[in-house]
């Protein structure tokens, strides 16, 4: 017991000190940003900005998670709970992989018949280990600094939820059970297994709480995982080891209940009937966009009621500026795009698209480094198993099965992914990262009983390649780094701008085109005072919401339109987007709800972006408030 304690003190301390290291050097080389608005606005929910009170009602992450991250905000609200925890997650994933590959280095220098520490030195065990410890963080730094660079600066909760599964994924299958940390399964109890697979339960169970469409996505490769597992474990259907298994999976199916459960619970009454109709808009815009932008659609919508007004409130995602655009239109809505355009779809063909899109991806330059980093994967596997089990036709045969059943799974997430018309870098990129985190955790199992020179020979083979492999990334990956960061810094002085005009005048409220600000991201670990915003897009994921409706009550508006139209609310716009669509749609559903408007630009922010007031004029053409 005393020398385990000792060996995991010498495993965390050089991962800590390796991982800490090129945390504080990538942030004085760069600025951590939240990726995209949407985590933005999640932060800004559960910190209070949004509807003045820290609310773990964020719609992307379960309850529980989220109400946690705001009862830390309403403790401390100036940190930046909800960043230092994306940060934490992903470089606590490196460091977590880093200590147990310093753990498969000991097993490997120290095999269950090994004598005393003192032999051990004298035979050079304590180099080798040292050296086989520094290559493998040497390794893992280049990586996270050559392949996932791009994700770790510009940080994205989808992407950290993969993250997590991948650490959950390699943690489980080379879970130590042999003597002195070796990996040869069925040495340990049930209790002993169980205890043991808890690090990987809980990284899987706080991946799932993080996003949980995303972890179930990956959840396949964790099954396949523990498939493996299994199948070593012999004898395979004996008690013990049935008890083993099935025991963890009814750990992890009661954790995501209840983690369901709880989020059910909490999303109950107002937000039930929210949570539809944001499932209805989120059925519109990711799925079938065409029923909004093809011109031949619009006699079809106008007889389900939507008329032209808010077919143009809805094609550019300002449909929070007219109250007739509710659950029950979207519902419609939603129903129609799937009857007419995904029942019109030849998916025959699309399916043949999509296989051949999916063939492309897998080889060609468009996703590398990540599909070069799984082609790497299979072929390390490939050689592991020529040469190690070619002699043992039964376990080549096993392996060959793994491989495919890798294969196969990979085939079928990427083509689910693919047919459904949703495969953003944020999907795409962290089942890349799961999948050879599998094929990784496969290959060092091909050699935990390999001794032989040939064994560290592939190895160092394996090491080198994956390390020429991220100093490639990172010669490519850095010039396009720096400009990602410069181009950051560029459009966040627009926000900053905006965000102290509208903070200036604290007696109007202002609505934002929605296209205008979608390019903005916040800083991940910035302090604020978190104070309620007089601010709002005209749309999104939160419009509608009872938090949206507790922010508008906030400031006295029952109405946008209406708030518009009296002049207790303002319009925020970009001058690009003004040249492309220009202001005349804005009138529209004001004339169809019988009221003629006059949309003036009054005021400026900086040098891109116009206020503008909404004017009711009578017949006379005579304005009927007074401007600002």
């Amino acid at each position: 017991m005393e020398r385990d304690r000792k060996q995991g003190y010498e495993n965390w301390i050089p991962a800590l000190a390796v991982m800490g290291a090129g945390a504080l050097l990538m942030g004085l080389c760069f600025d951590f940003h939240f990726d995209l608005n949407d985590d933005t606005m999640m932060r800004d929910i559960m910190s209070g900005v949004y509807s003045g009170t820290p609310d773990g009602h964020n719609m992307q992450t379960l309850y529980p998670l989220g109400a946690l991250l705001a009862l830390c905000y309403r403790m401390c609200g100036s940190f930046p709970w909800y960043g230092a925890f994306l940060f934490l997650c992903q470089f606590g994933c490196f460091f977590l992989v880093g200590v147990r590959l310093c753990t498969l280095v000991d097993a490997s220098v120290m095999p269950g018949q090994a004598s005393s520490e003192r032999e051990q030195a004298e035979n050079g065990g304590m180099r080798r280990r040292f050296a086989g410890k520094l290559l493998c963080l040497l390794v893992l730094s280049f990586f996270q600094w050559g392949i996932w660079l791009t994700h770790m600066v510009n940080v994205q909760y989808t992407i950290t939820c993969g993250m997590l599964v991948g650490a959950a994924v390699f943690l489980f299958l080379t879970m130590p059970e042999g003597v002195f940390g070796g990996t040869e399964p069925g040495n340990l109890s049930v209790k002993a297994f169980l205890i043991k697979s808890l690090p990987a339960l809980f990284l899987f169970l706080l991946a799932f709480q993080l996003r949980s469409e995303m972890a179930l996505l990956a959840l396949p490769f964790l099954g396949l995982a523990g498939l493996f597992r299994w199948g070593a474990d012999r004898p395979v259907f004996a008690a013990k080891t049935l008890c083993k298994y099935w025991g963890l999976l009814l750990l992890l199916l009661a954790g995501i209940g209840i983690s369901l459960g709880a989020d059910r619970l909490a999303y109950g009454g107002e937000w039930k009937t929210f949570r539809q109709f944001f499932d209805d808009r989120t059925t519109i815009y990711d799925f079938y966009p065409e029923v909004l932008q093809e011109e031949g659609f619009d006699e079809e919508l106008e007889k389900l009621g939507i008329s032209f007004g808010a077919q143009i409130l809805l094609d550019n995602y300002n449909f929070g500026l007219d109250g007739r655009i509710d659950g029950q239109m979207l519902s419609d809505l939603a129903a129609h795009a799937k009857e007419h355009v995904g029942g019109a779809r030849d998916w025959g063909a699309v399916f043949r698209e999509k296989l051949l899109l999916y063939r492309y991806r897998s080889f060609h330059g468009g996703d590398a480094p990540y599909n070069l980093l799984v082609i790497f994967g299979y072929g390390i596997n490939i050689i592991a198993m020529a040469v190690f089990l070619r002699r043992d036709l039964q376990s080549l045969f096993a392996a060959g099965v793994q491989l495919f059943l890798v294969l196969s799974v990979r085939s079928a997430l990427w083509m689910f992914v693919l047919l459904r018309g949703r495969d953003p870098e944020r999907i795409t990129h962290p089942l890349y990262l799961v999948e050879f985190i599998l094929l990784s955790g496969m290959f060092l199992r091909h050699l935990r009983h390999q001794r032989c020179v040939g064994a560290r020979n592939l190895l160092s083979g394996a090491a080198a390649v994956l390390l020429l492999l991220s100093v490639w990334g990172l010669w490519k990956g850095i010039p396009v780094v720096r400009a990602d960061q410069a181009r950051r810094q560029e459009v966040n002085r627009d926000w900053e701008a905006i965000d102290a005009y509208c903070r200036a005048h604290p007696d109007t409220f202002y609505f934002e085109d929605v296209y205008s600000t979608v390019a903005f991201s916040g800083k991940l670990l910035v302090r604020g005072d978190h104070a309620l915003a007089n601010y709002d897009i005209a749309g999104g994921w939160m419009c509608n919401s009872p938090l949206y409706q507790k922010k508008l009550a906030a400031f006295g508006i029952d109405d946008a339109a209406d708030a518009l139209a009296s002049g207790q609310a303002d319009f925020i716009m970009s001058d690009e987007e003004v040249s492309l669509r220009g202001l005349a749609w804005l009138e529209v559903p004001y004339a169809e709800n019988g009221m003629a408007v006059c949309v003036e630009e009054y005021d400026r922010i900086g040098e891109n972006y116009g206020v503008y007031q909404v004017i009711p004029v009578s017949e006379s053409g005579q304005y009927m408030r007074e401007t600002k």
